[in-house]
């Protein structure tokens, strides 16, 4: 197992300052989003060249640290079409030098009708919705055949892909190679979050061998609405039978901490370490 952390919630920017951070927590690498690491990177189209992901990309194995997976989320179904295409473009810029960042698999959520609000949106769930995420996935993944790399795809309740099984069948309607980011909090909602652990089972059955990483986070289960998140190891879900289960599917698994920061960070390292060592 390799644990990880968005390098963003560190609380710091900056190549130096990222690889002394994760040295004092123990970590083992991050997921990257460049734009948010690092001041110089705008998130633009052309804000990310060859050289620069080199120059980050090599101080990080020289440093014995991951980048396990490289973040250019945006929203496929945006109403501002010149929006959709920048960051269409945004994404293909990672695609094209992720090996020089170290890691080949450029990340992204399916995205929703509300716009910047990434929130629930009834037409979210409508043939006409998936068809647009499918028409964006496939053009990036024709991008990374071109250029070696590889789309990976991850789900939400309040998105298009709201289940395990419409991202699923979404993956299936581009019919070209991609990766999954599990995020079980992601799909948990008012009405299922009591079965959070039967979601994470249809998950490892429906995406075996192509789950990129898992997203690591935790919540306080609650009636009638949405569980509400807290730092991880701090909440209500069961993480010895979650962490069971994600070892027998891959021992070699990579786990990502998610919106844990500040002074929760090492303690859920440590949770997450003793319950691994012990399943």
């Amino acid at each position: 197992m390799k644990l990880c952390i968005r390098a963003h919630d560190l609380g710091v920017t900056g190549t130096e300052a990222i690889l002394q951070r994760l040295d004092a927590l123990g970590i083992d690498g991050v997921q990257m989003v460049c734009y948010k690491a690092y001041p110089d990177i705008p998130q633009a189209p052309g804000g990310i060249t060859p050289a620069r992901a080199a120059q980050i990309g090599q101080a990080f194995a020289n440093a014995g640290k991951d980048i396990s997976l490289i973040g250019a989320y945006f929203n496929p179904i945006h109403s501002n079409a010149q929006k959709v295409a920048g960051s269409l473009e945004i994404f293909e810029d990672y695609l094209r030098v992720g090996s020089a960042l170290g890691c080949n698999v450029v990340a992204s959520e399916t995205g929703s009708r509300n716009d910047d609000e990434w929130t629930y949106h009834p037409e979210n769930r409508t043939e006409e919705a998936l068809q647009g995420v499918v028409a964006a996935f496939s053009r990036l993944c024709d991008t990374a055949a071109d250029c070696g790399s590889i789309v990976a795809m991850e789900g939400c309740a309040g998105h298009v892909c709201w289940n395990v099984e419409t991202l699923s069948r979404a993956r299936k309607m581009i019919g070209r190679r991609t990766r999954v980011v599990f995020d079980l909090y992601n799909f948990m909602d008012a009405e299922n979050q009591g079965a959070y652990l039967s979601i994470l089972d249809r998950g490892l059955d429906l995406f075996a061998g192509d789950i990129q990483v898992f997203h690591m986070k935790d919540c306080m289960l609650s009636s009638g609405r949405r569980p509400i998140q807290t730092p991880y190891g701090r909440g209500e879900l069961d993480h010895t039978e979650i962490l069971r289960r994600i070892k027998s599917y891959d021992p070699n698994a990579v786990l990502v901490l998610e919106e844990t920061t500040g002074e929760h960070i090492a303690y859920a390292v440590q949770t997450i370490r003793r319950i691994w060592a012990e399943i």
